[in-house]
């Protein structure tokens, strides 16, 4: 079972925007200072996941974890697939940097609930609460 990671969005108000991004082959290189010590484990099938405006809104797969440099300039390198898959809405506090994701805590893909027409927000408000 692959391992995940998740990252703020910062600067990224809704999904949609990001959608735009990725349609433009925007934001898919992330670059952070820190390469996971678990990166092979990510890799395979991994994926990172957003979280906008206080939610985990939607997922990126992940296709490439590389360091870039040496010692104290090096930087990782994280290579997105340009999918953005939108995921049901989970709370979230603020955080630095990325965290890993293990996949029992991942939200599930909204493509695989069966949500109906249920408004974003909607839904967002009974996954806080806890009734979805």
């Amino acid at each position: 079972m692959p391992l995940h990671m998740i990252k703020l969005c910062v600067g990224v108000s809704e999904v949609e925007t990001l959608e735009r991004r990725a349609a433009k082959n925007e934001w898919l290189i992330v670059h952070t200072r820190m390469t996971p010590k678990r990166a092979a484990e990510i890799e395979d099938g991994g994926s990172l996941y957003w979280v906008i405006k206080g939610s985990v809104a939607c997922r990126m797969p992940i296709t490439d974890i590389t360091t870039e440099g040496e010692g104290k300039t090096s930087r990782c390198r994280i290579t997105l697939a340009p999918r953005v898959i939108r995921t049901a809405p989970l709370a979230r506090r603020p955080f630095q940097g990325w965290r890993y994701f293990d996949p029992k805590d991942a939200p599930a893909d909204l493509s695989s609930l069966d949500a109906g027409d249920m408004p974003e927000d909607l839904a967002k408000q009974l996954r806080e609460m806890g009734a979805w």
